[in-house]
């Protein structure tokens, strides 16, 4: 259900965009997050950092496509919400106690320091990538083909780069079963 929430904004700006136009898709795009902020907050009395980050840049980004009638402010949002993630997680690599990544999964798995750090590294340079893509799709290609690769190209760059990491992970967590049953 959380999955579904957390899209929600997305696939209603698909499906505006694909509908009506950009500008139209804007405006769902941002009530639906509003939308989304009210139910977290309502439902769990909590929303998440991530979740506000998101709805404040889209309605900047949304903000200025509206005002001034140009789709480019919306399209470059994506590039600047992976860039904060990845100041975000970098900055975390160096201060605290623990990464961003440690501190999301820690609770879940046991890793030495060294791995948790290469995750951490990892996301970051997952983030600048995504962000350049995204740029890349933008000044490349149409409108429609950048809606496109918002939802499904970026969504499934996602998944496979998670089931990658999950992949990486695995091998570390057989690694550490197979110390302490040595111990």
């Amino acid at each position: 259900m959380k999955f579904l929430i957390d899209f929600f904004p997305i696939i209603l700006f698909f499906i505006a965009y694909k509908t009506y136009d950009i500008y139209v898709a804007t405006v769902v795009a941002i009530v639906a997050s509003l939308l989304q902020v009210a139910y977290s907050w309502f439902k769990y009395k909590h929303v998440d950092k991530m979740t506000w980050i998101t709805l404040g840049l889209l309605v900047f980004f949304g903000g200025l496509t509206l005002i001034f009638q140009d789709e480019t402010f919306i399209k470059w949002k994506p590039t600047v919400l992976n860039g904060l993630f990845a100041i975000a997680f970098l900055g975390s690599q160096f201060i605290g106690e623990k990464s961003i990544i440690e501190r999301m999964l820690g609770s879940s798995i046991t890793l030495p320091k060294v791995i948790w750090g290469r995750l951490n590294l990892s996301w970051v340079a997952f983030f600048v990538v995504s962000g350049i893509l995204n740029l890349y799709v933008v000044y490349n290609f149409s409108t429609d083909t950048w809606v496109n690769f918002k939802l499904f190209g970026m969504m499934g760059l996602t998944l496979i780069f998670m089931l990658a990491q999950g992949a990486y992970l695995m091998r570390h967590i057989k690694n550490n079963e197979a110390q302490s049953e040595e111990s």
